[in-house]
């Protein structure tokens, strides 16, 4: 059975002081997830904003990433995934 959705994503970087802060928001009409990251240039190195915002992001993601990891391992475990995704969890719902 064909099943597609749109969940749409938000990334938001913000820069004070030699810091690079991102936040990245998921909403899925069911959920809303918030991953936070933040990036610090050393006082030796060049000030190259792309590379802030880049480490800023990805952290985000990351934290991100985690927390649909662990929303999915907790509907697993709860029940609210289908008899048959729990009886093949191994193969069919990796986590």
């Amino acid at each position: 059975m064909p099943h597609t959705v749109e969940w749409r994503v938000r990334l938001y970087l913000f820069e004070d002081e030699g810091t690079t802060k991102a936040r990245v928001m998921l909403d899925t009409r069911d959920t809303s997830l918030t991953g936070h990251g933040t990036a610090r240039c050393n006082p030796e190195d060049d000030d190259v904003p792309e590379i802030g915002d880049e480490l800023a992001a990805g952290r985000a993601l990351h934290d991100l990433g985690d927390q649909l990891l662990g929303a999915a391992e907790r509907d697993i475990n709860s029940g609210s995934a289908s008899s048959r995704a729990r009886a093949h969890a191994v193969w069919g719902w990796p986590v």
